[in-house]
């Protein structure tokens, strides 16, 4: 019997075939799973709170030719969702994590590079975690480990501050929106506030609060010394949620880490200043 060894090229050639060939499975239209581009090499962008896979067009507009993009929805993003989804089983970053990596397998994606943004990034952390062999690289857009403040730790919020943000959220979620938006944009781009406006405004109030206090709420410090997978980190010096403490503090304890600060402000630079965001990442890619 004939034995045919496939070299590199032709190998991630098949996978990357048999990866686009799996958008029909459950999880890729429970997710709503697609590829752009027609490169060798997959890099895998997961959004943050508030937005769903096209708050990336603007990135991979741009995407080098040696590159395909793997794009999707977190659970509870948009108005559309599952029959059986329950915000309940979402209420900590584990489930998230565990979610990427099943629909990396059903797509038959073995490696890849991996894009988060905000919570995005501690979900990818954690799955590099669970399975190294996985994951290339991370690049961390924007992310942090833990959002309050903890004896000489600075996260950026205290209780006080995350309670006032649960009970305005719960009692009048537009005009919570109306308020946070700008605030996390953090740009004199209109439109960009919008469109977060609008990609909060269609998730249902009940998933944003408990999705919300999944992020807020986490802390997964003790376990950034075990991902042995390069990070990128990419921050902008100006972000209401994340400050430039938290970049730092990532810098120290990801292992062999880089830290890059955009030239743009506010929380979703991809949105606000996609171009800055794409050369960026793109100098990390390569």
């Amino acid at each position: 019997m004939d034995t045919i060894t496939l070299n590199a090229p032709d190998r991630t050639s098949v996978m990357l075939r048999r990866a686009k060939g799996a958008v029909d499975g459950p999880l890729a239209r429970r997710h709503r799973l697609r590829f752009v581009g027609n490169g060798e090499e997959i890099v895998v962008f997961s959004h943050g709170l508030g937005t769903d896979q096209s708050v990336w067009n603007g990135v991979v507009e741009t995407l080098p030719d040696a590159f395909t993009a793997m794009l999707f929805d977190l659970p509870g993003a948009g108005p559309l969702l599952p029959a059986d989804f329950d915000p309940e089983d979402y209420a900590s970053l584990a489930p998230f994590a565990d979610d990427l990596l099943d629909l990396l397998d059903e797509a038959g994606v073995e490696r890849c590079r991996y894009v988060g943004h905000s919570v995005s990034g501690m979900i990818g952390v954690l799955a590099a975690i669970e399975a190294p062999d996985r994951f290339e690289q991370l690049v961390l857009l924007s992310a942090s480990p833990r959002y309050l403040n903890h004896e000489d730790y600075v996260g950026g919020f205290e209780r006080e501050d995350l309670d006032s943000l649960f009970e305005t959220m719960t009692a009048n979620y537009q005009g919570w929106v109306a308020g946070f938006a700008p605030m996390a944009i953090g740009a004199n781009v209109p439109e960009a506030v919008q469109e977060f406006a609008a990609g909060l405004l269609a998730m249902r109030p009940d998933v944003t609060a408990t999705v919300a206090r999944a992020i807020f709420e986490s802390d997964i410090r003790h376990l950034l010394p075990l991902c042995q997978v390069p990070v990128s980190l990419l921050h902008s010096a100006n972000d209401v949620a994340v400050p430039a403490a938290v970049a730092h503090y990532l810098h120290r304890h990801l292992h062999g880490s880089s830290l890059t600060w955009l030239d743009t402000d506010g929380h979703l630079p991809h949105l606000s200043a996609p171009q800055v965001v794409a050369r960026a990442l793109y100098e990390q890619l390569a």
